[in-house]
């Protein structure tokens, strides 16, 4: 084995069936005081239900989370905090609710609690992004890390069946994307294969029936070590597409993520042959040249919206995207070639099979 260097995260991980009824105590025993519930508009009623658990050290609800964290919504919630004295933001949701307690931690160092409901896997890791002027921002900095997260398969119960599915192939692109990385690592490529066989095994069961708690639990299960990978090591191109279409086009997140998997699989599908054949493996593909069509049906079975212009793409999108991605690429282990990259755009935009 050659040599590598993992990082392991430094955070409190509480995972079970009714967990989130500890929530409280563990924030008590934590030393919190005065404890804000963040959440989106459509999501307050649960966070009213939590703040009101909290009891004694609950400071309220603050509803305002949105997709991909514009900078003003962020500098409001800001303000909000300092202005409230509030020592602990608990972020109840998915990555809009702990992407906004992200950009508060950033910029006043406020402790993070995260009690994810779906499972776009933001609470594992140092990842933070905001948007401004139709440009979206990433960065790393330790102080956006959750002190603690708190999973609990139950409060998935209510999320619906295709957002489930979206946000599920949303936390595989994290495990996928973790496999080529360019930090990759033995221990991370291990959590990555065991989270894309739990999310594989678990979304087709959970669109047949939402209520199954069984599968909720391996989906949750699958997400948090999808968050472990994105929290561990470096993305790619499949990344870099998503970030475009959410800060350019504010196109929803899970469901961008989701569609464009199956075409940054087939993009990178020889660039990494150890990679790719480890992923075939796991999927139960025998080719890693059939990897992109298999996401495509896995995909249209979990009835996943399969076109970019569906969801809010325009028509000129995927020459503009093809673009941007090459003027400002991340890390990929293949270099971006614009007229393939334009070409499997093209096939996202019309939801044609990537092959």
């Amino acid at each position: 084995m050659d040599d590598f260097h993992y990082k392991a995260l430094p955070l409190d991980v509480h995972f079970g069936i009714g967990k989130s009824s500890d929530a409280k105590q563990i924030l008590i025993d934590n030393g919190f005081k005065k404890v804000l519930v963040l959440t989106t508009p459509d999501q307050k009623a649960s966070g009213e239900k939590l703040a009101n658990e909290l009891e004694e050290i609950s400071a309220g609800v603050y509803p305002h989370a949105v997709m991909h964290v514009p900078i003003d919504v962020a500098n409001r919630a800001i303000e909000f905090t300092t202005n409230n004295e509030v020592d602990c933001c608990l972020a109840l949701g998915g990555g809009s609710t702990i992407g906004l307690a992200k950009m508060i931690a950033l910029k006043t160092d406020m402790p993070i609690v995260a009690i994810p409901t779906t499972y776009a896997g933001s609470e594992m890791t140092s990842v933070y992004g905001y948007t401004e002027n139709n440009l979206k921002t990433t960065g790393k900095d330790i102080r956006v890390l959750p002190k603690i997260t708190i999973y609990d398969p139950k409060l998935t119960l209510t999320l619906p069946a295709q957002v489930s599915a979206c946000s599920g192939m949303n936390a595989m692109a994290h495990a996928i994307e973790a496999l080529y990385a360019e930090d990759k690592n033995p221990i991370i490529s291990v959590l990555a294969i065991e989270s894309i066989k739990s999310l594989a095994e678990a979304l087709p069961i959970i669109v047949k029936d939402m209520t199954d708690i069984a599968a909720r639990q391996k989906a949750t299960y699958g997400a948090w070590l999808a968050g472990v990978c994105l929290g561990s090591v470096g993305m790619a191109i499949h990344h870099k597409i998503c970030h475009t279409l959410g800060g350019s086009y504010n196109l929803p997140h899970a469901q961008a993520h989701a569609i464009t998997l199956a075409y940054s699989v087939q993009y990178n599908r020889n660039a990494d042959i150890e990679a790719m054949d480890r992923l075939a493996a796991a999927l139960g593909v025998d080719s890693r040249e059939k990897l992109g069509l298999a996401i495509y049906r896995l995909n249209k079975s979990l009835d996943i919206p399969l076109a970019l212009k569906d969801i809010g793409l325009p028509e000129d999108g995927p020459a503009n995207v093809a673009q941007i991605i090459c003027d400002s690429p991340y890390y990929n282990p293949r270099e971006y070639k614009y007229d393939e990259l334009k070409d499997l755009l093209t096939k996202a935009y019309q939801g044609l099979p990537p092959a």
